[in-house]
């Protein structure tokens, strides 16, 4: 008989955006961590194309991610993500939060809480995606600043800029999101998909 396989329920929280994105996902703690980088840009959605880190504290400098090449020095002790697990982390005496950084430029801080942890039901598909809340800005907008000032642009048609926003990324909802994307996404990360669906691109070392 298989062992149980323990779920754990995380909440991913955007950090420094309004209006607010956030997800809430459920995934064996036995994920990878490179893995959950990857449903993270699924569910999201990110582009997926620019370096990316797990860590506990801002403050640390150990932290979780594909190792960067030998002559490009972060600052860091980069522990390859490909290896670790959730479970490890949630083991580390202390742990209260895991924290994901994507694009050292932009610094797409989020914030991922625990909220439950519990034995996966046998009819079940995980890892899968519960909620969802608020659309993810647009790639290399510049951050959380960038972001809302591209919002105030687009929300002002007399605006300097609103002109080559509009241009260059069409109008978006903030509030509008498109789950069933987003489940697709995360289907082929996880192999879920139907067969000759695509995977999603792997993310290249890019800050």
């Amino acid at each position: 008989m298989s062992s149980p396989i323990e779920i754990a329920r995380l909440k991913i929280a955007l950090d420094h955006v309004k209006p607010t994105v956030m997800r809430r996902i459920e995934v064996p703690v036995s994920i990878p961590l490179d893995t959950l980088h990857e449903a993270i840009q699924a569910i999201m959605p990110w582009d997926n194309y620019h370096m990316y880190a797990f860590y506990l504290r801002l403050t640390d400098d150990v932290r979780w991610g594909l190792p960067p090449p030998e002559d490009l020095d972060l600052g860091m002790h980069i522990r390859d993500s490909r290896v670790a697990t959730l479970a490890d982390v949630l083991a580390m005496p202390g742990f209260k939060l895991l924290r994901y950084t994507y694009d050292f430029g932009d610094d797409w801080r989020h914030t991922i809480k625990v909220e439950r942890r519990f034995t996966a039901e046998p009819w079940d598909d995980y890892p899968r995606l519960l909620d969802a809340k608020g659309r993810c800005p647009p790639e290399d907008i510049g951050g959380p600043w960038g972001y809302a000032d591209y919002l105030d642009a687009m929300s002002d048609p007399a605006h300097k800029r609103h002109a080559e926003f509009v241009g260059w990324l069409g109008r978006r909802d903030p509030n509008v999101i498109d789950r069933e994307a987003m489940e697709a996404a995360l289907a082929r990360v996880v192999g879920s998909a139907p067969p000759g669906t695509p995977r999603r691109k792997r993310g290249r070392l890019r800050s």
